[in-house]
């Protein structure tokens, strides 16, 4: 056998143990199968987790720039993904990003087709998908997408935002990781973007290079490049108290005869005319599929269906039983600008839904399934004595009940106007 012989027996025996396979120097249909998963253009074999070196960044706050974009999806689907792709290794490890429409950014991010320039070209549909440089001058932090694939917010086609979480670990200093569970690991795997968490492996990775973040969960104002102030963590993350005076609901529906309150990665049921306190409950033990942090939610109460709203998906349900996979939201007519919908309430003598998105508001014909026209209108407009952004709302006793932040509105229909303001977390019993 050639020296060349041994060399690919050698490479193909790494391989083989990097993924968990039977080490037989050999390409065999295992071997092969791994090989021809679509997955991350970063070599696999590193002797640490980390790159070998250690490349890191020597400063906590990083700038990025969306030089290209892709024709698969609008801008500000890209810049939504890549937001979210740095968000979260932003929230394990004191890492801020900063976007900039010019100059050199730190972490430099382009759309780019076969040969482009830095010596990793790119092989068409499949394949490689994406790859990242490890921490450095000139081309490190930069991260390349192959333009050829079908770049996507959902399950369909490449998930933007679970390839470009994983290439922004790269970008901050991960190598891959032999865990199959770990968001490093080489091959793809679509992963929901929102409510995700990052796994453990990757979690200790981070922290090794910049340490724990205990004292801020970062966030950005859409279209600022200027981060809020550090935002302190709850004490209790996973069970807040419901009880503070600056509590405020993600959504609110009925479900047969009770309303549901949901709030992070928990929710309260009680009776529509029960007052007294009710103890929260996990989102996964009823709602497996939903995991945390519910954006709207409604039901058709005639059909007996409701639907829960999380970024640009939605669930179905028939009480507490999810009907099929997960759809995109565009099925209700939205226009791809919208990513995400606020609040959902349906009205059941009109037989219309309305969604909140930011200050505008939409309505949807439920018995023609079809969006009216001359929609968005401004809320402020329409609903008079609301103010401020919508968080939830639902309809009882024929009475829209508007929640935004920590204050729960009673809006008449009749008389077009709030006609009562209650704390929110009064609907929970406090």
């Amino acid at each position: 056998m050639t020296s060349d012989g041994n060399s690919m027996s050698k490479k193909v025996q790494q391989m083989q143990a990097f993924f968990g396979l039977r080490v037989t120097g050999k390409l065999d249909y295992s071997t092969m199968d791994v090989i021809k998963r679509p997955r991350c253009g970063v070599p696999d074999i590193a002797n640490y987790r980390l790159f070998p070196g250690e490349p890191k960044w020597e400063k906590n706050t990083l700038t990025y720039r969306v030089t290209k974009y892709t024709s698969s999806l609008s801008n500000a689907e890209v810049d939504k993904a890549v937001e979210m792709g740095l968000k979260v290794w932003s929230v394990a490890a004191p890492l801020n990003f900063l976007k900039t429409n010019t100059g050199e950014a730190d972490i430099m991010i382009s759309f780019q087709s076969g040969d482009h320039g830095d010596s990793y070209p790119f092989d068409g549909p499949r394949g490689t998908l994406a790859h990242a440089f490890a921490p450095g001058e000139g081309l490190g932090g930069d991260t390349h997408f192959d333009n050829a694939e079908k770049w996507t917010m959902g399950m369909n086609g490449f998930n933007l935002f679970t390839v470009a979480a994983h290439e922004f670990g790269h970008a901050l200093g991960l190598a891959h990781s032999t865990d199959p569970s770990s968001l490093m690991y080489p091959t793809y795997k679509y992963q929901h973007p929102f409510g995700f968490r990052l796994p453990k492996d990757d979690v200790k990775g981070i922290q090794a290079l910049y340490g724990n973040n205990t004292t801020f969960i970062w966030s950005r104002k859409p279209g600022s490049n200027v981060p809020h102030q550090p935002l302190p963590k709850p004490s209790t993350p996973t069970n807040p108290d419901h009880c503070d005076s600056r509590f405020s609901f993600d959504a609110v529906t009925m479900l047969g005869k009770e309303l549901l309150f949901f709030k992070d990665r928990l929710f309260w049921r009680r009776q529509a005319q029960l007052t007294t306190s009710v103890q929260p409950l996990a989102i996964t033990t009823s709602f497996p599929q939903l995991m945390s942090n519910v954006d709207a939610a409604y039901e058709v109460t005639e059909r007996g269906v409701a639907y829960f709203f999380k970024g640009p998906h939605y669930w179905t349900t028939r009480g507490f039983q999810m009907q099929g996979s997960p759809r995109s939201i565009a099925d209700f007519g939205f226009p791809r600008s919208v990513l995400q919908i606020d609040a959902a309430v349906y009205l059941r003598d009109e037989k219309k839904t309305l969604f909140f998105v930011e200050d505008e508001y939409y309505s949807y014909d439920e018995a023609k399934r079809k969006m009216e026209k001359d929609f968005p209108k401004s809320i402020e407009d329409e609903f008079s004595g609301i103010n401020g952004r919508i968080d939830a709302a639902v309809e009882v006793n024929g009475y829209i009940y508007f929640f935004s932040g920590p204050k729960a509105y009673k809006y008449d229909k009749e008389k077009e106007d709030v006609v009562n303001i209650v704390k929110s977390s009064s609907w929970v019993g406090c």
